[in-house]
Parts: structure tokens; C-alpha cells; sequence
């Protein structure tokens, strides 16, 4: 499976040894674990859940930050009642670290697309 967007890109290939998984963005890529991915993808459905439950209660200036932590991930959804950037942190437990963002509209298509992926 691969998708890709300006700013976004997603590839699985569970049949690869190793890390099965890539993410990216503008300038940047890192592989992932399938584990690492449905941990990540889970995250995107959690922000995305309160920002959507608060986001009728800003006034149109208003900004936010929601942050979550689970596992290797700490992630951060930034942005306003109708556009949103993500952050992430991954710190794997084999030492492996990473940091990488995506901004809007990018981030919403990325999290659509890991959502349209299911299970991995």
C-alpha cells in the first residue's frame, strides 16, 4: 500500500523484513515498525477525537495544542478550530529516535490515510 499527498507520504509493505513501514514528509522519511505504525495511526484517531470535541467551543483566533504520549510516540495536534499541523517524537526502544511534523492540510490527509489503511 502507498499514498502520498504535497507534504504527506505512506508506504506498507507488511512482507519486508525489519521495518515494514515508512512515513514522511516535506524534506524528510523514516521507516517504521507495523507496530510503531498502528501506535501512531491510534494516536491520529485520539487527537483528532478531542480536537473534534472541542473545536466548536473556539472563537475563530483562537488557537490550540493537544499533546499524547503512548509507547515510542509523544505526538502534538497545533492549530485552529478548522486547521490543524502535526508533531511527533518517536523514541524507540532500541535507541532509535526521531522528530518530523507535518502542516495543514497535509496532516489531516496523512491521518485519513493511515486511518483508510486499517489494520497492518
Amino acid at each position: 500500500m502507498q499514498a502520498e499527498g504535497a507534504g504527506w507520504r505512506l508506504a506498507v509493505d507488511p512482507s519486508r523484513d525489519g521495518y515494514q513501514a515508512l512515513i514522511g514528509g516535506e524534506g524528510w522519511a523514516i521507516e517504521l515498525s507495523l507496530e510503531e505504525l498502528a501506535s501512531l495511526s491510534a494516536l491520529c484517531v485520539r487527537l483528532q477525537e478531542q480536537h473534534l470535541a472541542i473545536a466548536d467551543q473556539l472563537m475563530a483566533e483562537e488557537v490550540i495544542e493537544i499533546a499524547l504520549e503512548q509507547g515510542p510516540w509523544w505526538l502534538e495536534l497545533s492549530g485552529d478550530r478548522e486547521r490543524w499541523g502535526l508533531r511527533f517524537v518517536l523514541s524507540s526502544p532500541n535507541g532509535r529516535g526521531a522528530e518530523g511534523m507535518w502542516q495543514p492540510p497535509a496532516s489531516g490527509e496523512l491521518c485519513l490515510a493511515l486511518a483508510k489503511a486499517g489494520s497492518f
